[in-house]
């Protein structure tokens, strides 16, 4: 008996150590997604993250510490680290003729760990919208549908204690369509019913905008950072944008349908000057 309670005791504890909760203070972890062709020939190896801390976002500078080997350190990653798993992030574009046994590696270090993805032309693991629109909540991508069209602001510069004012804006193609409400969800299987919420809930029913932080030296504050989706006409979004220290930053906006997604990003140059906003 007793030595059956020990093990129910080394179970559970190793359980609640499985499950934790950090706030801050852990590592950021890349990811490979998969590849895709793109219409010239060329591939793009595409990239994400897991930011092990359900608070602190990371920041990790181009260099020894964020890194892919591919003719030089900067390959268009992100340098600023949201929380949690962030999907389909950044794209490697590689020719068309790249070996399909040569691996690509996105290193990271941080916290005092390294860590390392690593893609290659894993047949298995080739992307296409269907499997962007599943990763990212969105279900089976409805026939037809393509992703938003999104413009926006171009590069500006500011003043540190000055926000910047980003306009963007994007227009869809209609698709997917809203699901139609029902009224006799009651009289439906509870499993069918339950499912058809939980699509509900996962798909916005229209196209919405919102803004990161891609890059920058300091911190980003967006006023407002999204819009709420709007189904059948352009959705607009004017943004005040603020930056605690001076520098160059790269701003992402992302439109999406609730199933595919577009981006527009724009380079914001912060000069020295006024107070800083911390």
């Amino acid at each position: 008996m007793w030595a059956l309670a020990v093990a129910l005791i080394i179970v559970a504890a190793t359980g609640a150590r499985a499950q934790m909760r950090y706030a801050r203070g852990q590592n950021v972890a890349p990811a490979f997604e998969g590849w895709e062709r793109n219409p010239d020939g060329t591939i793009n190896m595409v990239f994400g993250y897991l930011n092990r801390n359900y608070e602190e976002e990371v920041d990790i500078p181009i260099g020894p510490n964020n890194r892919v080997d591919l003719g030089g350190d900067d390959r268009g990653q992100p340098t600023h680290f949201y929380t949690r798993r962030q999907r389909f992030v950044f794209k490697v574009r590689v020719p068309g003729d790249w070996d399909k046994n040569r691996k690509l590696q996105w290193t990271l270090t941080s916290r005092g760990r390294t860590d390392v993805a690593k893609g290659w032309l894993q047949p298995e693991w080739e992307l296409n919208p269907g499997v962007y629109s599943e990763n990212n909540g969105g279900g089976v991508l409805e026939e037809g549908n393509q992703p938003p069209s999104i413009t926006g602001s171009a590069a500006q510069a500011f003043t540190v204690g000055s926000p910047a004012t980003l306009t963007v804006s994007a227009t869809d193609d209609g698709l997917p369509k809203p699901r139609p409400r029902t009224s006799n969800a009651a009289s439906r299987d509870s499993a069918s019913a339950n499912a058809d919420v939980n699509q509900r809930r996962r798909r916005a029913e229209g196209v919405r905008i919102r803004w990161i932080q891609y890059r920058g030296p300091g911190k980003v504050t967006f006023d407002p950072a999204n819009v709420p989706a709007v189904y059948g006409k352009p959705v607009d979004l004017t943004t005040k944008v603020s930056f605690s220290a001076p520098g160059t930053y790269l701003l992402r906006a992302i439109a999406g349908d609730g199933q595919i997604e577009s981006i527009h990003e724009v380079t914001v140059t912060v000069n020295a000057g006024g107070s800083a906003q911390r």
